[in-house]
């Protein structure tokens, strides 16, 4: 089996992100991770919360053998198989019909909303509402701008290096994910400032 895929920024933010949800969480729950990625967040919060049971999701279906063998390299048995899943796709779980019923403890969604168009956001927000338990959270972790918060110079020069790329990119603004969450059923419970000028949001049922 060939090395996973790795990224630098997941190895520095797993840690910080884990610790807040140590704080936030119950001792035990169900988790389903939207855009796992390189597996690197799923594998390190599956370690460290083993009686938490963990489904990590990718649109790209290239990225599941990622998230698949960190989870087989590291002998995981709290995470399931990963299944491709695309937000933007109504009802969710269309290539996964076993979980299409399933309601989570928690959602958990990093670092996505500024490498996705804007209708991703209320996808995002419009499928958490329908698989969240009614004392569950979302919490979603990036970088984003805020009203009366003076933004910084690298955040800045990231987001135009996003749109550069992609003109649907973007660092997205706190206020206006809220507007969007609100209308799903969502309400912003906290707000944790976090390493690198990057928020971590959770969001619950209203």
């Amino acid at each position: 089996m060939s090395r996973p895929d790795y990224s630098p920024s997941a190895e520095r933010n797993k840690q910080p992100i884990l610790d807040v949800l140590l704080q936030l969480l119950p001792d035990r729950g169900q988790a389903l991770e939207i855009a796992s990625g390189t597996g690197q967040h799923v594998e390190w919060f599956a370690r460290h919360m083993p009686q938490w049971a963990w489904q990590p999701t990718e649109v790209h279906p290239g990225a599941l053998y990622n998230i698949e063998a960190r989870v087989a390299q590291a002998a995981l048995e709290n995470v399931q198989e990963a299944v491709q899943l695309d937000v933007c796709s109504d009802p969710w779980f269309s290539s996964a019909p076993e979980l299409a019923n399933r309601r989570f403890d928690l959602l958990v969604c990093i670092n996505m909303l500024h490498i996705a168009p804007w209708a991703a956001c209320a996808a995002l927000m419009r499928g958490s509402a329908r698989h969240l338990q009614p004392h569950g959270v979302l919490v979603t972790y990036g970088p984003y701008f805020e009203n009366g918060v003076t933004a910084t110079p690298s955040n800045l020069d990231f987001d135009q290096s996003l749109r550069e790329h992609d003109a649907s990119w973007g660092i997205r603004k706190r206020e206006d994910i809220e507007r969007i969450a609100a209308s799903e059923g969502l309400r912003l419970r906290e707000r944790h400032a976090m390493p690198s000028n990057n928020l971590l949001l959770v969001w619950t049922p209203v």
